[in-house]
């Protein structure tokens, strides 16, 4: 039995190789079009986009090293300023004391001043209270004289003479002082 090419299921004859040639050909530039249309453009995007990625990984990576730069600059300018503040305390403590040495100084002197004025002021008082007394004695011991002188009196009337004029003298003295 001898089949007809008509009756065939699958006949291989040139033309079918021919489209089946053609058609791969075909098919080739097609994927080779598609490459060059589709993946290139995908692979540019993806490399971009790694690219990209990577950039903002060493940008991120800079920065988080400047900020610990900046961290321990402002650490340190802390750390000198907590020092200058420091020394600017110790400065005005030490100042303090200078000043209040001085002010204890000078009030001990002024003390001291006042308390010579005060010494010489109770010494005048003393002498000038001294030279009253003298004076008061003289006058009763002159108003006396006087008394006897004027009056020849007997010794009973001297003597109460002498202890009124003593009563007169402790009693105007400790009045006047």
């Amino acid at each position: 039995m001898l089949l007809s090419l008509d009756d065939r299921i699958f006949g291989l004859d040139a033309q079918l190789i021919f489209q089946l040639i053609f058609m791969g050909i075909a098919i080739f530039l097609l994927f080779l079009a598609a490459s060059y249309l589709l993946l290139d453009p995908v692979r540019k995007k993806l490399n971009d986009r790694k690219e990209r990625v990577m950039q903002e990984q060493r940008e991120a990576l800079e920065n988080r090293e400047a900020a610990v730069r900046m961290r321990e600059e402002y650490d340190g300018k802390l750390k000198e300023i907590d020092k200058v503040a420091e020394q600017i305390l110790s400065d005005s403590r030490k100042k303090a004391m200078q000043r209040e040495n001085e002010i204890i100084v000078n009030a001990k002197e002024e003390a001291g001043r006042i308390i010579a004025g005060a010494r010489q002021e109770a010494e005048l008082e003393q002498k000038r209270v001294n030279d009253e007394v003298k004076q008061e004695i003289i006058s009763v011991a002159s108003l006396l004289s006087e008394k006897l002188v004027a009056s020849s009196l007997d010794e009973k009337k001297q003597n109460e003479l002498i202890e009124q004029t003593l009563k007169e003298i402790g009693d105007d003295t400790w009045r006047k002082g």
